[in-house]
């Protein structure tokens, strides 16, 4: 069974748009040995379109580049770079192509689709195409969406004056031993199969090997990280991806003299307690175990 998967971006395939003028690339699948998470990169002309569906999995996504329209029940949204939403299991939804470039995103699919059951997605009537709206983080009426920014990494800015919102664990930054954590889908926005986030690594940045009772996928935005997978040490780019599987043992150093950052998912969501098994703590149990008298 593969405990983690590497994919470079210089190895990527170019696969054809579909009559609609959409593709999507599979990073991890159901073939990849993955349980919990179907991983991807969507791209939609615009022009383009993908009818009204609903699936029996959760779907969140974050916009790259471009801009596209998503219709829900609820509404139609114009989501443009740095969007990001969540899609609950069932609800009917449709993207519409905008603007004048490809629409780029990625999504995240938990559990993972099987194909065994027509990748667990069914086709619904057509929903109404209205005035496309933007997303405002401040309106609970688009609840189930938010946005991103990278200076929202930046803790010097997370001051009330500086937030763009009020002040709230939505718009909270975790910052530790170099590292920089902004939550963006999680059990707050509604989820309950998955979380997805943003993760920066200052030129100091590491994380010491671990590992979890759950899934992780890492796409690399900017910078260079190493990475180590069960022992295996990988450096990875803009445009790369990784998954780890649970139990897969694993860490992270910065490989440069610049903030490395990335969007990270982890399915199912991380249980209350024990989410992380550090090697070293482990290993100093050991050691003081065998030098008891």
């Amino acid at each position: 069974m593969t405990s983690f998967l590497v994919r470079r971006a210089a190895n990527v395939p170019d696969l054809p748009y579909d009559l609609d003028g959409f593709r999507r690339r599979a990073v991890v699948a159901e073939a990849d040995g993955s349980v919990h998470t179907g991983f991807g990169i969507c791209e939609l002309r615009p022009d383009g379109v993908v009818g009204a569906h609903v699936h029996s999995y959760e779907e969140t996504f974050h916009m790259v580049s471009g801009s596209v329209i998503l219709d829900v029940p609820e509404g139609s949204y114009l989501l443009e770079e740095g969007d990001y939403g969540l899609l609950p299991t069932g609800m009917p939804h449709a993207w519409r192509g905008a603007g004048d470039t490809v629409a780029r995103w990625a999504d995240m699919l938990a559990p993972v689709p099987r194909a065994r059951y027509g990748y667990d997605t069914q086709q619904v009537p057509a929903l109404p195409a209205r005035q496309p709206v933007r997303i405002d983080v401040r309106d609970p009426r688009t609840r189930l969406f938010g946005h991103f920014e990278r200076a929202q990494m930046d803790p010097g800015k997370q001051s009330q004056d500086l937030l763009a919102a009020s002040a709230s664990m939505r718009t909270a930054l975790l910052v530790y031993s170099g590292i920089t954590v902004k939550m963006m889908v999680d059990a707050d926005l509604g989820a309950v199969s998955s979380t997805m986030f943003m993760v920066q690594y200052a030129p100091d940045g590491v994380a010491r090997t671990h590992d979890h009772p759950f899934e992780e996928t890492y796409l690399i935005l900017e910078g260079t990280v190493d990475a180590t997978f069960d022992g295996e040490r990988h450096r990875l780019g803009p445009g790369d991806a990784a998954w780890a599987g649970a139990g897969c043992v694993h860490g992270f150093a910065n490989a440069g003299d610049t903030p490395v950052r990335w969007l990270e998912t982890q399915a199912p969501q991380p249980p209350s307690r024990h989410s992380y098994r550090f090697t070293r703590d482990w290993d100093h149990l050991r050691t003081a175990l065998e030098e008891k008298p």
